[in-house]
């Protein structure tokens, strides 16, 4: 199994830089791979991509060096083993708003005896090229399992969620937390970052990386100053549409056109 670079760096505290994935097509892979991304979130819960194209997409990923998470769309058993055995390095699970969430991911996530992950020789275990027993403490060691928390009851349950030994990083969720707390979209709202403190000071308590999704660089500069290493810079939709935009506008003013 491939070394998780992305785990790896992380726990040398060296700055990551990630993007959600929403368009299903392996070449997006590639150019933001190419782009020196240290990993993907591959997304199942908003995007339509099918298992199909999550497995070349995480093939893409391997080949230039980037570390494939994938968010999963929902805590279930099939779902998981599917994402894991196309060769994800780690799950993001989406809402998490208790302990038992990250128990069930867990228990499907890894094999005996963090977990009861089904045994397979495919994809993930070089279809049995080593001896799969090697390759279970393998997998065990490099697969990541992250709780994504985004609600006013996650943050409440903060504290039993970030507990959890196998928790290894968290994702905050400004975009759903500013809706939980009755102002949607307003993730600079004074509600929503002190809510975004509670979570990072719980997740230094128990020595968990906190992860943020960031809208700026004034955004990464506060967390920069908090201690935080690990970034996740929106996703290829937004990012590409707005390069989009801007060229369009820069060349059409020349032009006379805006």
């Amino acid at each position: 199994m491939r070394t998780n670079t992305l785990k790896e760096k992380i726990s040398r505290g060296r700055p990551v830089f990630g993007l959600f994935v929403s368009i299903p097509h392996p070449v997006i892979i590639e150019m933001i791979g190419h782009a020196e991304y240290d990993f993907v979130i591959i997304d199942l819960e908003h995007a339509t991509t099918n298992m199909e194209s999550l497995e070349e997409m995480i093939r893409a990923a391997d080949l230039c060096g980037m570390t494939p998470l994938v968010r999963i769309s929902k805590v279930e058993r099939a779902e998981i083993l599917k994402v894991l055995d196309c060769g994800a390095q780690g799950i993001v699970i989406p809402h998490v708003e208790g302990r038992k969430q990250v128990e069930e991911a867990v228990h499907h996530t890894y094999y005996h005896p963090l977990g009861m992950r089904s045994l397979n020789s495919g994809r993930a275990g070089v279809f049995g090229k080593y001896p799969l027993t090697e390759y279970i403490g393998q997998a065990n060691e490099q697969i990541m399992v992250i709780p994504m928390i985004e609600s006013v009851q996650g943050i409440q349950q903060s504290d039993n969620i970030l507990s959890h030994p196998q928790v290894s990083f968290v994702l905050e969720g400004a975009a759903d937390l500013s809706q939980s707390l009755g102002v949607p979209w307003q993730t600079d709202h004074a509600d929503v970052r002190s809510a975004l403190t509670v979570l990072h000071e719980q997740a230094q308590q128990y020595n968990v990386p906190y992860a943020t999704v960031t809208r700026g660089i004034k955004d990464m500069t506060l967390w920069t100053e908090r201690g935080v290493h690990i970034f996740v810079l929106g996703d290829d939709r937004n990012t590409a549409f707005r390069a989009y935009v801007r060229k369009r506008n820069d060349y059409g003013s020349v032009g006379g056109q805006i």
